[in-house]
């Protein structure tokens, strides 16, 4: 008997699998959560190619080509790095769908105007991207689980859209 967390991965990448699509995962403050619970799913290596985990904005540069601009201008938790991050994921790996986290799990960290919890998450596919703010409670690991949750549900409503 499965969990419906195993259903979500699976059917995501069932649906991966039916568009005949790839995806690769830049996660910031889920740490890799994301990769895991899509790799869990036998034969996961028909869709994903591949994940980072880009803490630092050094890394989001180095391994994503984000600009510094967008960091320094907008910070490393915004809409703007984390179009930028599934873009950047997208691009370096050349796979079909982008898929990037970027928040605040706590229970430090938080800034003016960016409360612990604050999470974005962005999906760049070749004709688009979009990103959604989410505003999550309860503690680091909770924070991270609904992150990681909210990520492949993104996901999975836009791959049964197209």
């Amino acid at each position: 008997m499965s969990d419906g967390k195993e259903d979500l991965e699976k059917r995501v990448g069932d649906a991966l699998r039916e568009k005949k699509l790839n995806i690769s995962v830049a996660e910031s403050c889920t740490g890799g959560l994301i990769c895991h619970r899509i790799t869990n799913i036998p034969g996961s290596s028909d869709y994903f190619d591949r994940g980072v985990v880009v803490y630092s904005n050094n890394s989001k540069t180095q391994l994503l080509e984000v600009p510094k601009l967008i960091l320094e201008s907008f910070g490393a938790v915004s809409n703007e790095t984390a179009k930028a991050m599934a873009e950047g994921v997208k691009k370096v790996s050349r796979s079909d769908l982008g898929l990037a986290v970027t928040g605040i799990a706590g229970p430090g960290g938080e800034k003016p105007n960016k409360p612990v919890g604050l999470v974005y998450i962005g999906l760049a596919s070749n004709k688009s991207t979009m990103v959604k703010e989410f505003r999550f409670t309860g503690s680091r690991s909770e924070i991270k689980d609904q992150t990681s949750e909210e990520a492949l549900k993104m996901l999975l409503g836009f791959l049964l859209g197209i």
